[in-house]
């Protein structure tokens, strides 16, 4: 087996099916006796969705999501306004998808989970990683069912108490802020219209209420917010209904689905790889829930790792700590600060859409506006028999993709020419008709791309 994923939650599914669709064995395992059922991180991010482009899924996470809904305030039970919690953008040329999409975490992990059976992988729960250990060659782990099984590298995509990052002894570093709570779930709520948000909170406090967000593909459910006192002690519908009632919302709530008790915690581990073993996801970093920031972070090392992984050169390996380490630090500051504002009231819409869509994530090795390390934007193109395409779907693959502007494309796979209107070239090319790529990649005629396999731009010269 060339790879062991413990945990079955987005980044462990992302991961895995970057894997399979390379060809490498791989086995999903997860302590956990059933499939997670709940909202929990419903929030994903535009570049995400461009991953999930990638992957082959993003056409059920559209259909099965929804646009994040505009927000009614009821201020001492009254409709006082509506807002919206992100500016809508609309799609340009380079960004795709460039507004946040709804959609339930367990729906997420379930279309996933569909996608990467697709490929014969199937998620083992009730199978928890008890032990491992490792040498040169690979990693040898001992499983809960008993089993003992050898594989090239282990990935501990096991959450925020990973077993995987313990056993290694790697800091867990940060801040869990006990004296705040917030209580979470899911239910029913009674005449509200499914195509709304909801905030209600009391007038001389309009900043401290109880926020409620339709959820799509499960009729009349609700995402449930708001903050628990000290005398709270269970995550219950009384519980949430009280809070409601406290600020005279006159909503009835039913059918309480899932429910947890949520806490700041901030934290980042100290290593995201110990030679053969890897960190990824809630197990290497948690944020707090401002932004949506976790599970689109997870996702991010998923991609990242995968084709790394694959490729197995000691420097590939070696950047996946160098890259997401820092990506997740800084994420971790954008939701830290978010948070800090949302206590005060302070966080506007477009602030919160502007440093969450994570379309800015950069691995930056040089100064300049697209260098190694940016973001490859994407651009509507025209190919040689003359169909309408973009970029995206050259880059879409496990494969790296080289762009030539201007110039014949070198003599290799997934190698093009971009030409402007008028220009020639006997090697694969695409038409740039309108000028959106030279402009998306600040290119001129000669300029040559390589596109890493996780839409990254690795090389430019």
């Amino acid at each position: 087996m060339d790879v062991l994923i413990a945990g079955a939650g987005p980044t462990g599914l992302t991961l895995g099916i970057d894997l399979a669709r390379r060809g490498l064995g791989v086995r999903v395992i997860d302590k956990a006796s059933e499939h997670f059922a709940g909202s929990r991180g419903d929030g994903l991010q535009p570049r995400t969705l461009e991953v999930f482009e990638d992957l082959g899924v993003l056409d059920a996470v559209l259909a099965q999501g929804r646009a994040v809904a505009t927000v009614r305030v009821h201020l001492d039970g009254t409709h006082v306004m509506d807002r919206r919690t992100a500016e809508r953008l609309e799609a340009t040329p380079d960004v795709p998808y460039p507004n946040a999409w709804v959609l339930g975490q367990s729906q997420t992990e379930g279309v996933l989970r569909d996608r990467l059976a697709e490929f014969g992988v199937r998620v083992e729960l009730g199978t928890a990683l008890v032990d491992f250990t490792q040498d040169e060659d690979g990693v040898t782990a001992r499983l809960s069912t008993g089993e003992t099984v050898r594989a090239s590298y282990l990935v501990g995509a096991d959450g925020g108490r990973s077993t995987v990052r313990r056993a290694l002894g790697v800091p867990f570093q940060g801040t869990t802020d006990e004296t705040v709570r917030m209580l979470l779930g899911d239910v029913a709520a009674d005449g509200l219209d499914h195509a709304w948000g909801y905030w209600f909170a009391r007038a001389d406090t309009p900043w401290a209420g109880v926020g409620l967000s339709p959820l799509p593909g499960t009729p009349g459910l609700f995402q449930f917010n708001a903050p628990l006192l000290e005398d709270d002690d269970e995550a219950s519908l009384d519980t949430l209904q009280g809070k409601l009632d406290a600020c005279g919302a006159g909503v009835r709530l039913t059918r309480l689905t899932w429910s947890t008790v949520w806490r700041p915690n901030i934290r980042l581990a100290e290593r995201f790889r110990v030679g053969r073993v890897f960190l990824a996801g809630d197990a290497a970093h948690v944020h707090p829930p401002t932004g949506g920031q976790g599970l689109n972070t997870g996702v991010q090392d998923a991609y990242n790792l995968g084709w790394k992984l694959a490729d197995g050169s000691p420097e590939l390996l070696d950047s996946y700590e160098a890259e997401r380490r820092a990506t997740a630090q800084n994420v971790l500051a954008v939701s830290s600060e978010l948070l800090r504002k949302h206590r005060e009231g302070a966080a506007d819409a477009h602030e919160r859409g502007a440093n969450t869509r994570q379309l800015d994530i950069s691995y930056r090795t040089t100064e300049g506006r697209i260098v190694a390390g940016d973001r490859a934007p994407d651009a509507p193109v025209t190919d040689s028999d003359g169909r309408t395409i973009r970029l995206f779907d050259l880059y879409r693959g496990p494969h790296a993709t080289q762009l030539t502007f201007g110039a014949p494309a070198p003599d290799t796979p997934h190698a093009y020419a971009v030409l402007r209107p008028g220009q020639t070239s006997t090697s694969p090319h695409v038409i740039d008709t309108h000028g959106h790529a030279y402009s998306a990649y600040d290119a001129s005629d000669g300029t040559s791309l390589l596109i890493r396999p996780d839409g990254y731009i690795g090389r430019r010269h």
